[in-house]
C-alpha cells in the first residue's frame, strides 16, 4: 500500500479512531524506549510483582478493551522500531491505565524444539487477552505484574 493511500485511509477514519491510533503509536514508542532500559528499572513501573488483577470486568469496558487491542496490533505493524510482544503489552497496559482499567502483564518462557529458550509477554484485563494471546499456552509464567487502579 502506497504512502498516499495509507494517508488517505487514515484521514478517512473518524476523529476518535485517528486519535486512538496516534495514542497507540506514542505508547508503543514509549514502551520500546523502556525496553532499552535494564528491566530491573522498568519492573517497578509495571505494577505489583507476582500479583494478578480480577478476572471480572465491567461490561462498559469491553468495547474499550477491544478498541485498544485492535489499535495496538494494527499500529505495531507500522512502527519504525521493533514492536513485539513485550512492547505491545507495555503500551496497552499504559493505555488501559490512562482509562482507569486494571490489567495484568505476564512474562513467560518456553523451549523450542531445538532446545533454545524463548520468551513471550501478554496482557490480560478481566477475562480478555489484549495482546499476546497467540501461543501463550506454550509458555510457563515466570513473572506477572498487576496494575491495579
Amino acid at each position: 500500500m502506497s504512502l498516499m493511500r495509507k494517508l488517505k485511509t487514515y484521514l478517512s477514519l473518524n476523529k476518535q479512531t485517528r486519535s486512538l491510533l496516534l495514542e497507540s503509536y506514542y505508547y508503543l514508542g514509549k514502551a520500546r524506549l523502556a525496553k532499552s532500559v535494564p528491566f530491573s528499572k522498568v519492573a517497578p513501573t509495571l505494577g505489583i510483582q507476582m500479583d494478578e488483577t480480577d478476572y471480572e470486568i465491567k461490561e462498559l469496558h469491553r468495547k474499550t478493551l477491544r478498541m485498544i487491542s485492535h489499535a495496538i496490533h494494527l499500529v505495531s505493524k507500522y512502527t519504525l522500531w521493533e514492536s513485539q510482544c513485550l512492547v505491545k503489552a507495555m503500551a496497552a497496559m499504559s493505555m488501559l491505565e490512562k482509562r482507569g482499567i486494571e490489567s495484568t502483564l505476564y512474562l513467560g518462557t518456553a523451549k523450542e524444539e531445538s532446545g533454545e529458550m524463548i520468551a513471550h509477554a501478554w496482557l490480560r484485563s478481566g477475562p480478555y487477552y489484549i495482546t499476546g494471546a497467540e501461543g501463550m499456552e506454550r509458555f510457563t509464567v515466570v513473572a506477572k505484574f498487576a496494575k491495579k487502579i
